[in-house]
């Protein structure tokens, strides 16, 4: 599977996110010959258990996060942040975990937005917004580089890649940069070939800044 990196959006300071800006970002990639290529959704889900008795000390998490990849249709990610700890189920677990009821979703957030192709890199821009709200919260971008699977081979040429992103947006003056979503996934106990629980597990912590800079 192609490697992915993960970037959220910084804002400058003294400014906030905007539509305005998610549009202009997409117009920085089409001026490096960026075709849109359809459209891609993420949903992440935090959980918290249903308990009686909040007080009583519990052997099993306390919250954690589920996601749902487009590119992965039939899986669902569970990430227990605390613990290092990432699991993947069939797709209908979300409907076993409904009728057990023993955890409830407390935020639902969607990514979406626009997938581009650029020579052998793919790229997803797109806002991060509350599931029954248009509201934007935070930008992300997506940047798949095709051809290899290996995370270390891999990170020159994403590198490199993303400096130019990031040229091209700062000659526009646009209020902010990216930041890539660094996690160390060995403390996931997972290797260098790259699958679908890294892009999760990337997820989970765009997921995680976009909360705490909330409450900044």
């Amino acid at each position: 599977m192609p490697v992915k990196w993960i970037l959220h959006w910084q804002p400058n300071p003294g400014t906030t996110v905007s539509s305005q800006t998610l549009t202009e970002v997409c117009q920085c990639v089409e001026s490096i010959h960026g075709s849109k290529d359809g459209r891609w959704k993420a949903t992440l889900t935090y959980y918290k258990p249903m308990l009686r008795d909040p007080s009583v000390p519990t052997e099993f998490p306390r919250d954690f996060l589920g996601i749902a990849l487009q590119e992965q249709p039939g899986k669902y990610y569970f990430i227990i942040r605390s613990h290092r700890i990432i699991l993947e189920a069939e797709s209908s677990i979300q409907i076993i975990m409904e009728k057990l009821q023993s955890y409830k979703s407390r935020v639902s957030l969607n990514y979406e937005g626009f997938q581009y192709q650029l020579g052998d890199f793919q790229l997803r821009i797109g806002k991060a917004a509350p599931s029954h709200s248009e509201s934007l919260r935070g930008i992300l971008m997506e940047v798949e580089y095709l051809p290899i699977s290996s995370l270390e081979k891999s990170k020159r040429i994403l590198e490199d890649f993303v400096d130019i992103l990031q040229e091209t947006i700062t000659k526009k003056s646009l209020p902010g940069h990216f930041i890539p979503i660094e996690p160390n996934f060995g403390e996931y106990g997972l290797a260098d070939r790259y699958t679908s629980q890294p892009t999760a597990i990337q997820y989970a912590a765009a997921m995680a800044h976009l909360i705490a800079s909330g409450r900044n």
